[in-house]
């Protein structure tokens, strides 16, 4: 859920046309479009609403993602898959497309594996995470609870390491190149910088309360998955924080808080 909500807003209707302008869609046309790791769906959900004649297929692989976003999101398919050996026929999507994916997989096999489910002239686009801007309101700086909780963590943790997180991470210039080495035509790149900061005049209440909760919900999911018992203490610090930041924000007390992502579009052609 915290990384749904997250990602629920980066693809919120308002940044649709950043997304458009990059992906140059047919949006009349019965598309079909493939999303390799989709986690708990927020993307495919979003491109069931941004091209509406699509048909939409989403695989992870892993079975809590698809069984949340099944339960969750309408109007998608939702499969179990690896992105190394999707289990579709050659030739069999008009779109494949992936949100911060291509930096844990081998990039010949990543692009491999787009290539041959894609159609002739099937368009291959990868999204991925640049460096953005944070900056946290006063009220939210970490609490003493929290810094004393996270202390008593052990620093030692080889998760990403196990799982290869991040292995293959290529820079901005990298990534095009690499689509265009493993055989995609008419490389093109462009950039959704997604706007996070509630006190702006133009999102409504609803769409700035969201972030400050989407912000929290972050915060309490990093630290209930540290499984130490001695975390109440942080968890009601985080919440006492960001009720005073929600009630701040329903007086008028503006704090100008922001969280601006940037997300790299590389758009290839088979």
């Amino acid at each position: 859920m915290t990384l749904y909500l997250s990602r629920k807003l980066r693809f919120d209707d308002v940044f649709f046309a950043q997304y458009d302008r990059v992906f140059d869609l047919d949006r009349d046309k019965a598309l079909k479009i493939l999303e390799i790791g989709c986690g708990p769906g927020a993307l495919s959900e979003s491109l069931h609403r941004w091209y509406p004649g699509a048909q939409i297929t989403a695989i992870d692989r892993d079975s809590s993602f698809i069984s949340f976003a099944s339960q969750n999101i309408a109007g998608v398919r939702f499969l179990e898959g690896d992105a190394t050996d999707l289990p579709f026929e050659n030739d069999s999507f008009d779109v494949t497309i992936s949100n911060t994916v291509q930096e844990h997989i081998e990039p010949a096999v990543f692009w491999r594996e787009q290539r041959r489910v894609l159609r002739p002239g099937g368009i291959c686009l990868c999204l991925s995470a640049r460096k953005g801007i944070q900056c946290t309101a006063p009220c939210l700086q970490m609490t003493a609870e929290e810094k004393s909780f996270w202390e008593s963590i052990s620093a030692s943790d080889d998760t990403f390491e196990k799982y290869g997180v991040g292995k293959y991470r290529m820079s901005e210039a990298e990534i095009p190149a690499s689509m265009e080495q493993n055989g995609f035509k008419d490389v093109t790149t462009g950039y959704a910088l997604i706007d996070l900061t509630p006190d702006a005049p133009k999102y409504s209440a609803q769409m700035a309360e969201t972030m400050i909760e989407a912000m929290r919900q972050n915060d309490l999911e990093a630290i209930r998955s540290a499984h130490s018992s001695g975390a109440q203490k942080a968890v009601d610090a985080v919440n006492k924080k960001y009720d005073e930041r929600l009630r701040l924000y329903r007086e008028g007390i503006r704090q100008w808080d922001t969280s601006v992502s940037v997300t790299m579009i590389v758009r290839g052609r088979k």
